[in-house]
């Protein structure tokens, strides 16, 4: 079976202990984490062959970092070992009104730093069948979306299909260049492409406020979801980028820090699908949840004839995972598939 590559950065992940705020104690909690790795993650627990490929810098931080996705189950072997430092990230989670804080460090990171020619893709993409990648890492500096669309075009080049998951992050796109600058150009190269409302908007530039929740801000609103409204949104994405198969757009009601409703919709070259909305009443941790949807789409829609049940079971990942702390959903298929059917008991398993 040939593997699924995803190319990005990870980060070293501080948290204070549960709902505390930044330094409220003086504990704070390391993992690691990063949208690209979080996805390989996710892609290795349920069968596949995933690599992740980036630049990590040989010291001990870096050695953490890969030791960790190699015992998830994630091949490293890619890696290219170089750079000053790994980024960094404070994550603080909301509680009720409160929202979750990210504080991210993360200039002048390995990553931030290379730029094209630093890795060699005809090496590092042998054996893939898929190449996955995010906004984020274009977002890091010119360098970063340089190397950035060096890799979907090696890919393409290929023969292999890839999937861009749009990932708008405000505070990091500020070193020029317009977020639908580049994103449009590396979005040319994809044939699914995966993202929220407003990453349609910001990254791509496309869709205004199609009041696809009502109530409040789009995509986040206070009032209930609307996954028809999207419909308009998905054939315009797809009417852009004649080079997509498929566009998927998450949805999330966020009625408090602890409280949302998630759901997504599928829009393919056969037609408009909308997936089941959870009820999550007590949100854990929602750092993840875009990752796990994600690989839960590219592991759905290879493993079901039904494009409706890969959206279901793409649906339920990004549930579950936030039942779980910490950036990578390490929830196992067959708990996706009990959720995704229709178990949401939570009823203890004997």
């Amino acid at each position: 079976m040939a593997g699924i590559a995803t190319f990005g950065e990870i980060l070293l992940r501080l948290s204070p202990p549960g709902k505390e705020l930044l330094f409220q104690s003086p504990e704070l909690r390391a993992s690691f984490g990063g949208a690209e790795a979080n996805v390989a993650v996710s892609l290795a627990a349920w069968g596949h062959r995933a690599r992740w490929i980036s630049v990590v810098p040989a010291n001990p931080v870096g050695d953490a970092a890969l030791g960790e996705l190699r015992r998830r189950g994630v091949d490293v072997g890619a890696v290219v070992r170089g750079g000053r430092r790994l980024g960094i990230y404070f994550a603080e989670a909301g509680a009720n009104g409160r929202p979750s804080q990210v504080v991210y460090d993360r200039e002048g990171s390995a990553v931030a730093e290379a730029g094209p020619g630093a890795i060699d893709w005809e090496k590092a993409l042998d054996g893939m069948g898929r190449l996955h990648v995010t906004g984020i890492t274009p977002a890091l500096g010119a360098k970063a979306a340089a190397l950035t669309l060096e890799a979907v075009a090696a890919a393409r080049a290929r023969g292999l299909p890839v999937s861009v998951d749009l990932n708008y992050r405000s505070k990091l796109w500020r070193y020029g260049r317009p977020a639908p600058e580049v994103m449009r150009e590396i979005a040319g190269f994809a044939d699914t492409l995966i993202g929220n409302e407003e990453d349609c908007q910001k990254a791509l530039g496309m869709g205004g406020a199609s009041g696809g929740v009502s109530g409040g801000a789009p995509g986040a609103g206070a009032g209930k979801l609307d996954a028809g409204a999207f419909e308009a949104l998905t054939a315009e994405v797809m009417a852009a980028f004649p080079n997509l198969d498929r566009v998927a757009v998450t949805l999330r009601e966020s009625l408090s820090a602890d409280w949302n409703r998630w759901s997504a919709v599928l829009r393919s070259r056969s037609g408009f699908l909308t997936g089941p909305v959870h009820e999550i009443r007590h949100v854990v941790d929602r750092i993840g949840t875009g990752d796990a949807f994600a690989a839960g789409l590219i592991h759905g829609l290879g493993r079901f004839a039904a494009e409706a049940e890969a959206l279901a079971f793409a649906v339920a990942a990004g549930a579950l995972k936030h039942s779980i702390p910490g950036d990578f959903n390490l929830a196992s298929e067959s708990d996706v598939l009990a959720l995704a059917g229709g178990d949401r008991s939570g009823r203890i398993r004997r």
